[in-house]
């Protein structure tokens, strides 16, 4: 009568490793060898595709750019506050950042800018803002995109991981 009951157990099991998360159900053997052959196979992909990923959260910008970005009621600026001195594409590339920030916060309708808005609220002169942008984007650090206003342009992961590097090595 025992090993009746025993068969129709059912146990369920969720392993959840970062942002993945798996469910296993049926007998306790099944679940338990389940489990344990995905943790034999699948773990270390998993671990090596998250040390090979490069995917910024809202909390991570904010935190690697708090030294430079400042969000006022004006709207996202680049505000210096190390006194280092910052080449005209780390500026672009901040007020870039500063949009992303403001757009992941629901703020802002869309993570980019036109050259003329960079241009207004850097201060750059505008043959600098669309030399360093070409720059930019040429390097992959910048993606430029149409709009309905003519081109607009938002960092890429990429310029996040090159310009967070740059700046790191400035302190």
């Amino acid at each position: 009568m025992e090993s009746a009951e025993e068969e129709r157990l059912e146990v369920t099991a969720v392993v959840t490793i970062r942002d993945t998360s798996v469910e296993f159900r049926g007998t306790p053997e099944a679940v338990l060898d389940s489990v344990h052959r995905f943790l034999a196979r699948e773990v270390p992909n998993l671990d090596l595709a998250y040390r090979i990923s490069l995917n910024y959260s809202l909390p991570q910008l904010m935190d690697m750019f708090a030294s430079y970005i400042r969000l006022t009621p004006e709207g996202p600026r680049v505000i210096n506050d190390l006194g280092k001195r910052l080449s005209d594409k780390e500026i672009i590339a901040l007020q870039l950042v500063a949009y992303k920030i403001m757009f992941e916060l629901k703020r802002f309708n869309t993570p980019s800018m036109t050259a003329q808005e960079i241009q207004s609220i850097t201060g750059l002169k505008p043959k600098s803002v669309s030399s360093r942008l070409s720059e930019l984007v040429k390097a992959g650090y910048v993606e430029k995109e149409a709009g309905e206003q003519g081109a607009r342009y938002k960092i890429t992961t990429q310029g996040i991981h090159w310009l967070n590097n740059t700046l790191t090595n400035k302190r």
